[in-house]
């Protein structure tokens, strides 16, 4: 049976490579949930399930859109343990009391005890990084998907012929920003959403700082862009895969990539007014990214389970609060307000 690895899981740039550069796994199960007549996975009730971890930005996308579309009753979830560690994610025990809904045993598989025993069932010489997001098929025993970016859009309407009209309406992926989002999409993903991974697994001073250049200086743009905007979301009065994907980074920013990564020029809540009112515009008036958003397992997981930059696993208490009500800034902010 493989091992996953030729390198160990928690090596996120291989010891040997003296470019220093992080550099992130392609998925490697592309299948596609479809409605077409005779797609090989058919949209059906309760034949799919989610395994995703709260700790993930690209899982928290999967989760996101699952109760954006109000999924829950079609399509169940469980969520591994944050704590990643030699051999991967690890399903919580049943005496662990981890908060998060689903955040249990494997309850398809109860002699399973870790992510990677999916991955061997299905490809018993797999010798990738065992990912989340997982979709999979109970009818075939089958992984369907573990590529974030094309679950979502599974979602986004493969199951709309059995949903209400209000959750079937719901459509992040409109007509007529595709090419808009597509376009921000490709930007956003290189330099934001791992572009933190890309600084802080870094290895070498010059591609720490290449990194952490690119990443604020898409930042700046992104803030440009929602100061300006008509808003109150990335492209208007509603929710895009734009929120959705940028979202899951921004809302570990202050809580994990700032000391954790070294991200730190600024942060979101003194550094990014724009920024920081929309992140909170989406946390706190739309309950599928509040509801899906679990600090614990964020902080927990980047710092206890990295050791290879952080190498006594201490977690940080702060910021405090992990996000601000609408109504408060921090006081530096607060204080130059009329």
């Amino acid at each position: 049976m493989a091992t996953g690895n030729a390198n160990k899981i928690t090596d996120w740039v291989n010891p040997t490579d003296k470019s220093g550069e992080f550099k992130r796994q392609v998925s490697s199960f592309r299948n596609w949930i479809s409605r077409e007549p005779g797609a090989e996975f058919p949209p059906e009730k309760g034949r799919y399930h989610l395994y995703v971890s709260y700790a993930c930005p690209w899982a928290h996308r999967t989760l996101i859109t699952l109760k954006l579309k109000g999924l829950e009753d079609f399509i169940s979830y469980t969520s591994v343990h944050w704590h990643l560690a030699d051999k991967g994610w690890r399903f919580a025990t049943s005496d662990e009391k981890i908060p998060g809904d689903n955040t249990t045993p494997d309850p398809l598989h109860p002699s399973f005890t870790h992510l990677r025993d999916i991955y061997f069932s299905n490809e018993p010489d797999y010798a990738g990084r065992f990912t989340v997001p997982v979709l999979y098929d109970k009818k075939t025993n089958r992984i369907v998907s573990n590529e974030s970016s094309e679950i979502i859009r599974m979602f986004y309407h493969e199951f709309d012929d059995l949903l209400p009209e209000t959750y079937k309406a719901i459509d992040p992926f409109p007509p007529t920003l595709q090419a808009t989002i597509e376009s921000t999409n490709e930007w956003t993903y290189n330099d934001v959403n791992n572009g933190v991974y890309k600084a802080g697994f870094g290895t070498t001073q010059e591609a720490y700082e290449r990194a952490v250049a690119t990443l604020f200086s898409s930042l700046d743009k992104i803030e440009t862009h929602l100061a300006t905007a008509p808003g109150p979301y990335y492209f208007g009065s509603s929710v895009t895969e734009a929120d959705i994907r940028l979202f899951t980074t921004i809302v570990r920013f202050d809580p994990v990539y700032v000391q954790h990564f070294k991200c730190n020029i600024r942060d979101i809540r003194s550094g990014y007014p724009a920024i920081h009112r929309w992140l909170r515009k989406l946390y706190w008036d739309v309950p599928a990214f509040r509801e899906t958003t679990q600090f614990e397992h964020i902080k927990k997981h980047y710092t206890k389970s990295h050791t290879q930059i952080n190498q006594f696993s201490i977690t940080p208490v702060g910021p405090l609060p992990d996000i601000l009500p609408k109504d408060e800034e921090v006081r530096a902010v607060a204080a130059i307000k009329p």
